[in-house]
């Protein structure tokens, strides 16, 4: 019985079951991703027109990326706590707006309707920060992996949900909204006391290469899974009981990564510590490198010592160090030293948001990350438009397959990154200065308009933009601590929305206005040519712009930003040259 409760101990303090957990949490955590499909619902419930629908999808877009409350929230309260703030921020916000669209309830203004949506979708960043904040602390020395494979599920958990609610088969579409508001909710209140730092860095495993081929390969699984019941339901009138198949599949495939933390639990022993070097060390095996109130102590006499220690040997010579910063502290105690203490920390330690503000690193991180995942966000909402304008008819494809590429670029850039690093103790930043050249060639093939380059550049811009949503947060906490990372995460995702609000809403936009109107005179003039009543005549039609001139000078615009991106990602990756060979360089010896 002894053993069984140890095994079952362990398997509770596993951090790859954290892991897991927080996998099945970020499946469901995309709920801003469903808005495109309840807006018709909301629209034709609710009597509201395209421009008010499109200022519920600010207020989601806001909701689903400002989360300076998360961060906060994240680093003061437990996180299960944090999980269940999320959880019933969804519940309230989507269940209040089931029960107008159902008529149950009297429906709000249009300002309260915004302030609902935006509550709704904010509670999925305590869901995504909640998750990364456990999994990086648990995973210090494979930052990469997990950001990757985390967001990955995020940016796919849009087609899970899709999938899901094809099994209820309801012709009442309300019904999505209410399992939006129930369905995520349930499974974060049952996950949400196994989310949360268990020593990870203390828990590394011979197999852990092993378990992470695993959880690759799962992904991968899942994506061509996921491509094909697409495309097979969006061309093909396939039954119900089919489609329940397909959803029970899917399910099998998220619940295969249960089988690591039982192996783990079940079949090894943990190593011993010394094996691996940790990036969270404990106290007592911190070389003497600082004194505990981390100063820089500045004593003259020192100088004369440093032949002699030199000329020890390595055993003697660590010996001696320990002892001459003894005799300095206890000198700097009794006054006998001046003692010249930090401003702040240094890059690789633990930063708060505002010390980080101030720090060129920082934005030299964010600013790259702002243009590139504009730019990406600039082709995913026109994608139904550019393709259209090339003469594309089935749009749907398209977004289907964004979103595959999105997901894979996340696995493959936490992959890569991690690859260079480890293997190199290069900085993680250069995985975004390829990223953001693979988006600039993107960009430029649908601006071009040939045949076959809308397949192209959405193969390109999504897996750049995905591999963005990998390096950046793993970057950042490499560059800034982990200490108050769910703060810094969540500024971050500010990118988003920036990014949407200027690139689409303003230039994307106000060019393809531009270019729909110069068609729509050319066309009034060859059929009135001559008429008096010209200028008096209103176009019904609206506006619509055919042809690869819709969006090329847009497509220029967006490559030009990317190109401008890769000169500041690769001034960051020449900053931080030292702080990566600090932090890896050791790991390769």
């Amino acid at each position: 019985m002894d053993h069984l409760v140890q095994r079952f101990n362990s398997f509770i303090g596993c951090r790859w079951l954290v892991f897991v957990a927080a996998i099945w949490i970020q499946s469901c955590a995309g709920i801003g991703y469903m808005f495109g499909s309840i807006s018709p619902v909301i629209k034709s419930s609710l009597g509201y027109n395209q421009r008010q629908i499109a200022s519920l999808g600010v207020a989601k877009d806001l909701g689903d990326s400002v989360g300076f409350l998360t961060g906060y929230f994240c680093e003061i309260l437990p996180l299960w706590a944090a999980l269940f703030i999320g959880a019933l921020q969804n519940l309230i916000g989507h269940g209040w707006l089931w029960l107008m669209i159902t008529g149950r309830v009297p429906p709000l203004p249009l300002w309260a309707m915004c302030v609902l949506i935006f509550i709704a979708t904010n509670g999925e960043t305590y869901f995504n920060t909640a998750a990364l904040v456990s999994c990086v602390q648990n995973f210090p020395k494979s930052r990469g992996p997990i950001v990757g494979i985390l967001k990955g599920f995020a940016g796919l958990s849009g087609a899970i949900l899709t999938q899901v609610y094809a099994i209820i088969n309801s012709p009442d579409h309300a019904s999505l909204i209410f399992m939006i508001a129930v369905g995520p909710s349930m499974v974060v209140i049952a996950l949400m006391f196994i989310i949360r730092p268990v020593k990870g860095h203390r828990q590394g495993r011979a197999s852990d290469g092993a378990s992470f081929t695993f959880v690759y390969s799962t992904c991968l699984v899942l994506a061509a899974y996921l491509m094909g019941v697409m495309l097979v339901e969006d061309l093909v009138d396939i039954s119900h009981t089919a489609v329940i198949i397909f959803t029970v599949f899917l399910f099998i495939v998220l619940v295969v990564p249960i089988c690591i933390p039982i192996s783990v639990a079940l079949t090894e022993e943990p190593r011993s510590s010394s094996l691996e070097e940790v990036l969270l060390p404990e106290h007592g095996k911190q070389e003497p490198v600082r004194t505990e109130s981390d100063t820089d102590v500045i004593f003259s006499e020192l100088e004369e010592e440093k032949p002699r220690v030199n000329s020890l040997t390595a055993a003697e010579r660590k010996k001696r160090i320990a002892h001459l910063q003894a005799m300095v502290a206890q000198a700097a105690a009794e006054g006998a030293v001046r003692v010249k203490r930090r401003r702040g920390p240094r890059r690789g330690e633990d930063f708060t948001l505002l010390q980080a503000l101030v720090k060129a690193d920082f934005w030299l991180l964010f600013c790259p990350f702002l243009l590139a995942s504009g730019s990406g966000l600039t082709v995913i909402d026109n994608l139904g438009q550019m393709s259209q304008s090339l003469g594309y008819t089935n749009t749907h494809i398209f977004v289907s397959m964004i979103s595959i590429w999105n997901f894979l670029g996340r696995i493959a850039g936490g992959y890569l990154s991690e690859n260079v690093v480890r293997s190199y103790a290069y900085p993680r930043p250069v995985a975004m200065v390829v990223a953001q050249v693979v988006m600039a060639a993107g960009h430029f093939f649908i601006g071009m308009g040939w045949p076959g380059a809308m397949y192209v550049g959405t193969l390109l811009i999504g897996l750049g933009y995905g591999a963005h949503w990998a390096v950046v947060p793993a970057s950042a906490s490499e560059l800034f601590g982990l200490k108050n990372f769910g703060a810094l995460y969540n500024f971050f995702t500010l990118a988003n929305p920036a990014g949407s609000l200027v690139f689409s809403g303003v230039i994307a936009s106000g060019i393809y206005d531009h270019e729909a109107e110069k068609q729509a005179e050319r066309r009034h003039h060859h059929l009135h040519p001559v008429s008096m009543f010209t200028g008096m005549l209103g176009r019904k039609e609206p506006s619509k712009c055919e042809g690869s001139i819709c969006f090329f000078v847009t497509s220029m615009i967006m490559s030009a930003f990317c190109i401008i991106a890769i000169f500041l990602s690769l001034f960051l990756v020449h900053r931080t040259k030292v702080v990566y060979a600090n932090l890896y360089g050791k790991s390769r010896t």
